[in-house]
């Protein structure tokens, strides 16, 4: 931590010209407005540490709102789901709106569907032909661009030591879900959810 009010009524101190006229004891007028004044100091040095940890998504408080204005968040499946998520799901949203790369892969999809708090299996159909065995399953060609995404029905989430004493201790919906993979699902592509 920083310096206290004390050190900084030293330092005050130190800087007063020597002489009767300016007494260093701790009832003197001139100890006590210095007094105040290190209190002061002390205090916007805190504020300013803390504004350190506003600086960083992973632990901003104050400055979430703010944060979340630049990502463009709330993000439109959260406001539209009627869901009001914890500090900590705004927090991870965000972090992952910043650090998020986007890609057609099925492990993308899963580790996307992860960073809402949500275990997912994600499956493709085969197009059914001559070489393959009797047992397989028969799609068409119009399942050839068809994934499906498996999950939990009204998976739960949470809570979690970075949660605030306002989050609830758990919550259940799939509906963001839905919506974040419905919108970042490749244009081409019909996506199928199934819970279990």
């Amino acid at each position: 931590m920083g310096m206290s009010s004390s050190d900084y009524l030293a330092q005050a101190q130190a800087l007063l010209p020597p002489g009767p006229a300016w007494p260093r004891s701790a009832d003197a007028y001139i100890t006590r407005l210095l007094l105040g004044l290190s209190s002061e100091l002390e205090r916007v040095e805190g504020r300013a540490a803390g504004l350190l940890e506003e600086a960083d998504p992973r632990t901003s408080a104050e400055l979430l709102i703010d944060w979340e204005r630049v990502a463009g968040l709330p993000d439109g499946c959260v406001s539209d789901s009627g869901v009001d998520p914890s500090t900590s799901q705004r927090r991870a949203a965000l972090l992952g709106r910043l650090t998020m790369r986007g890609a057609q892969s099925l492990s993308y999809f899963q580790q996307l569907a992860a960073s809402l708090g949500y275990t997912v299996t994600v499956s493709e159909f085969d197009v059914f032909d001559v070489n393959d065995d009797v047992s397989e399953l028969i799609y068409g060609v119009s399942w050839a661009h068809v994934w499906q995404v498996q999950s939990v029905l009204n998976q739960p989430v949470y809570f979690f030591v970075t949660s605030t004493v306002a989050d609830p201790l758990g919550s259940w919906s799939n509906v963001i879900l839905e919506c974040v993979l419905s919108r970042f699902k490749p244009a081409h592509t019909v996506l199928l959810f199934s819970y279990t």
